[in-house]
């Protein structure tokens, strides 16, 4: 069994902080990386709090805890809700902000609600933590989206920043209120540019968190994985490496308060990445489609980032391969997809 799944903790050589007794607050904590990171937390003796509102849509689920519920306190609550959330923010060391809403063509089809998780969910936290707990670290998983089409590879924190949809739009602001608090008010943030996040506990009931997570379910049905396109470049990190990240930047307070990204050396397109899947998983096939006409319009062609810059300030980076961590993943649905689809 690999070590991760069995619960035991990885000695990454990262200096990740000492976290025993820290009170943590996670939003979005039932979703697949805010969970990974909550066990990871638990493990090192933090005392943690999630606030999740486990609308189906946006990715929770309870089953993400599993063994693990008794040492992680659960709220569920929206983000949106200002009064619970006042209450919830008091008293936190490290305030891990991850709930968000992620698919991008969700926010095409309904933008004012993008707007309402993404946008003045993330300014009203800030201010209320800028209220009642302003010494707080604060921490905001944002996307590499908002960077739009590639003018040059790898992308650093210096390309423009040109979202190509009303997610990216909205994830971009709540990086703005963030620097912003920081800047005016002294808060103490730190935000992080996730690239394709994949492994155990994302979402694969459909493709809303990630278009790996709806290959992996059609791989395990015995249907062909559809591939669009198909020679778009992409690099992908372990949802393990990502938690090493959020954990640097929970505890860190040298690390700069403007954007770091994350990524991976290792790039491949969509139709290696669905080839290796079929290998790992010993059958499958694929079917390679053409783009539907709402997607090809934000699609972002050939992406990769470059993360040399938290690399030199975080001494981050990634460590986990991307064949073990789609063979882990992998391993992990074939024991309990059933309660992910």
């Amino acid at each position: 069994m690999n070590p991760r799944e069995s619960g035991a903790s990885v000695d990454t050589g990262l200096q990740l902080g000492s976290w025993a007794g820290k009170q943590v607050l996670i939003t979005g904590g039932l979703g697949f990386i805010g969970s990974t990171l909550a066990i990871r937390l638990s493990q090192l003796e933090a005392r943690v709090t999630i606030v999740d509102s486990l609308i189906p849509q946006y990715g929770g689920n309870l089953f993400n805890l599993n063994g693990h519920e008794k040492a992680i306190q659960v709220n569920l609550s929206d983000i949106r809700d200002r009064y619970s959330l006042e209450v919830l923010l008091q008293n936190k060391h490290v305030i891990f902000n991850l709930a968000g809403q992620t698919s991008h063509l969700d926010s095409m089809h309904d933008p004012e609600t993008d707007l309402a998780i993404n946008g003045m969910a993330q300014l009203s936290l800030l201010e209320l933590c800028r209220r009642v707990n302003p010494e707080a670290r604060i921490v905001f998983a944002s996307t590499r989206q908002l960077y739009g089409k590639p003018k040059y590879l790898p992308v650093d924190e210096s390309h423009p920043v040109e979202p190509v949809d009303i997610n990216g739009i909205n994830k971009l602001s709540a990086e703005l209120y963030h620097r912003l608090y920081a800047d005016v008010y002294g808060l103490r943030t730190c935000i992080l540019r996730l690239t394709n996040t994949i492994g155990p506990r994302m979402r694969i009931r459909d493709a809303r968190q990630t278009f790996v997570g709806i290959w992996l379910k059609q791989l395990l049905a015995g249907e062909p994985i559809e591939v669009w396109g198909g020679e778009q470049l992409r690099d992908f990190n372990d949802v393990d490496d990502v938690v090493d990240a959020l954990l640097l930047a929970g505890s860190l307070d040298a690390l700069a308060n403007t954007p770091y990204n994350l990524g991976s050396h290792e790039r491949l397109n969509l139709r290696q990445l669905a080839e290796l899947m079929i290998r790992l998983h010993g059958s499958g096939e694929i079917r390679l489609m053409s783009f539907p006409d709402e997607r090809k319009k934000i699609d972002i062609g050939d992406y990769y980032s470059c993360y040399d810059r938290f690399q030199r300030d975080a001494g981050w980076q990634p460590s986990r391969s991307l064949e073990t961590t789609l063979e882990r993943t992998i391993a992990y649905y074939r024991l309990h997809q059933s309660h992910y689809l």
